[in-house]
């Protein structure tokens, strides 16, 4: 297929391919008539991208799970350095839970000190400030 197919059916952009293709994560493989050729390998990574984004992965993030799909296995959290990723991301999630769970109590503390607090009208409309 060419390049806005593999964009339509990925649900993404020609210029979003060409700039993974440049990042070396998708191949750059061309037809004889000089046209980038993908095929449904390449529809197989670009949605295992995706859902990594979604995910909230960064791109480099993304690139052992293509690695792996790459190296012929079915699935691209089926390697080591796929899996090293997720631990990772797992632990700078519990690190953001933390820390938002410090701001939350922080906020909580705040809000009970203000309590009885009337906050004053704003000058344009009696709307609260």
């Amino acid at each position: 297929m060419r390049i806005g197919e593999l964009a339509a059916r990925a649900g993404t952009t020609t210029r979003t391919l060409r700039y993974y293709e440049s990042r070396g994560l998708l191949p750059a493989r061309r037809g004889d008539n000089g046209y980038r050729a993908y095929d449904e390998s390449d529809l197989k990574l670009l949605r295992q991208i995706r859902t990594l984004q979604d995910f909230g992965f960064d791109l480099e993030e993304t690139r052992p799970f293509v690695e792996c799909l790459r190296s012929g296995h079915p699935e691209g959290d089926s390697c080591p350095a796929s899996l090293a990723v997720y631990r990772r991301k797992l632990t700078e999630l519990d690190e953001l839970i933390g820390e938002l769970r410090t701001v939350r109590a922080r906020i909580g503390v705040r809000l009970a000190a203000m309590a009885g607090y009337e906050p004053p009208l704003c000058e344009l409309g009696g709307q609260e400030l």
